[in-house]
């Protein structure tokens, strides 16, 4: 009885354990899930179409450009901001160049700020979304088509928003990956 009892025991301390390193490798993918559902740290969300509805009510969008160490470009916004009405698409650019003499690949990871503005901020077209390789000088302008929520009007805390932030980091192809649940949470610009 006592070996039934000492296995029982073992078989449910290795179940504990697998689950628990099942979660672990579930969690990066489950809390980007919720980051895009909740717009949690000031991540964006992403449409197909605009709305149909656009308002008087006007917000201004900066443009935030970083590359992380060991990603050898310039990366910077064409523009730096641009003020837009509330449920309007609008384009913006930003322009990377290769500084080295061979290609490289990067891929971006972006938020919003303030956070709680992430929800409403929506992208319909955005560079992030796929890792981008320069050639040796290359010089490219990546487009972001977006559009701010109308339903942004009837949260009560954001009333008085007048300007939100849209940050991108460049990171090399493979860190980006392993970096974007991260930095969505750490980054509260």
């Amino acid at each position: 009885m006592a070996m039934d009892r000492n296995t029982r025991t073992a078989v449910v301390c290795l179940s504990i354990l697998a689950g628990m390193v099942g979660l672990t490798y579930a969690s990066v993918p489950l809390y980007r899930l919720f980051c895009q559902i909740t717009g949690y740290g000031g991540t964006t969300q992403r449409a197909e179409t605009a709305p149909d509805k656009v308002l008087d009510r006007k917000m201004t969008v900066q443009f935030d450009a970083n590359i992380s160490d060991g990603l050898a470009w310039r990366f910077e916004a064409v523009q730096r901001d641009v003020t837009v009405k509330v449920g309007e698409t609008n384009m913006a650019y930003y322009r990377a160049t290769n500084i080295t003499d061979k290609p490289v690949t990067g891929q971006a990871v972006f938020n919003v700020s303030p956070s709680e503005a992430g929800l409403y901020f929506n992208k319909i077209a955005c560079f992030c979304f796929t890792e981008q390789t320069l050639q040796p000088g290359e010089s490219v302008e990546m487009p972001v088509q977006f559009f701010i929520d109308p339903s942004i009007a009837d949260e009560p805390d954001l009333y008085k928003l007048k300007t939100l932030t849209l940050s991108y980091t460049f990171y090399p192809a493979p860190e980006a990956q392993a970096l974007a649940p991260a930095a969505d949470a750490a980054k509260v610009n």
